[in-house]
């Protein structure tokens, strides 16, 4: 992992603005509120079914003592 380091860098500005600008170039702008809709409902989800899933392990983990 440390050889890679020299090569990472850090993100700047520019960088940002980069990125940016590409995928506004990739999928314009009508598309981009969609796909971010999109990505906060599937972390919405993930984050429900991790709750929804720590209290079985507990569960489990009192059955083993």
């Amino acid at each position: 992992m440390n050889n890679l380091a020299p090569f990472l860098g850090f993100i700047g500005p520019w960088q940002i603005g980069l990125i940016i600008l590409v995928v506004l170039l990739l999928f314009g702008g009508k598309k981009i509120p969609e796909l971010m809709k999109g990505l906060g409902s599937g972390i919405k989800e993930f984050k429900n079914a991790a709750k929804e899933d720590q209290p079985a392990d507990k569960k489990e983990d009192d059955k083993k003592e």
